[in-house]
């Protein structure tokens, strides 16, 4: 199954932290949030990432193309035939695949979730987070609770830090509402962590302008195909300094609730 994660916006609110570098690779101790991310996948041994990036693209490929050479001992033969060996590898992430995909500079969330449909595949299911957030969610309770429903997409519920938005909902866990950003009062959010049937690509469009939390979610409200995976565990993103401080707080100090690894 594919983890597909959103790793293409400019990240204004965080300019102060980071100006020269997307959002995504901003460090948590020294590793990009995005890894920390795709450790939390591979935890639960989902390894094929499929990133969707836009801005600043070469600093993620530079990242991940390098790796080995960035986590490994090499020795260098200089010379008219130089040549490179890694002698020794220093990582867990052997085995990884990561499909580095441009989804353009300027397109919003549902643009680039629909421009990697061909690296999908067969798969009739795939995983869908964004790049900036980390959590403890359980990986294979979400997804067994979403194969459980039957529905086209099913969404992390968290709770939230006051400036979200909240998702409206029935008794049976079927979303009523989704309003994006207003002032919460104390429900639940979309903290990512989507699980998508391939069909919800067929409800996005290549129109650089489409939000994926804006018309294909109300779509999917009204199709009733929206379930919510209730997650009562550690949620937080990193969109501001304040939070990009919290986050390396947490981690330098070995309280980082996200890190089962």
């Amino acid at each position: 199954m594919k983890v597909v994660i959103l790793c293409g916006g400019y990240g204004t609110r965080i300019r102060d932290v980071a100006d020269d570098i997307p959002k995504p690779m901003i460090p948590i101790g020294g590793k990009p949030i995005i890894w920390h991310i795709m450790k939390t996948y591979a935890t639960f041994d989902y390894t094929d990432f499929v990133l969707c990036m836009g801005y600043k693209s070469d600093v993620i490929k530079d990242f991940f193309i390098n790796y080995e050479l960035r986590s490994a001992d090499v020795t260098i033969k200089l010379g008219k035939k130089s040549e490179q060996i890694i002698s020794e590898t220093n990582h867990d992430e052997d085995g990884w695949q990561i499909t580095l995909a441009e989804t353009g500079i300027k397109a919003m969330t549902g643009a680039r979730v629909r421009r990697i449909k061909k690296y999908i595949g067969d798969d009739p299911i795939f995983m869908l987070t964004y790049g900036d957030g980390v959590g403890d969610i359980d990986i294979d309770a979400l997804v067994a609770f979403h194969k459980s429903h039957g529905k086209m997409v099913t969404l992390t519920g968290v709770r939230p830090p006051g400036r979200f938005g909240e998702l409206g909902l029935d008794e049976d866990g079927t979303v009523t509402g989704f309003n994006e950003k207003p002032q919460a009062s104390g429900g639940r959010i979309n903290g990512g962590y989507f699980v998508c049937n391939k069909e919800f690509l067929d409800i996005l469009s290549d129109d650089e302008d489409l939000v994926l939390e804006q018309e294909p979610m109300k779509k999917l409200v009204e199709l009733e195909e929206l379930k919510m995976f209730e997650h009562d565990g550690f949620w937080q993103p990193m969109d501001t300094s304040r939070e990009y401080s919290l986050l390396n707080e947490l981690y330098n100090n070995d309280k980082a609730p996200w890190v089962k690894w």
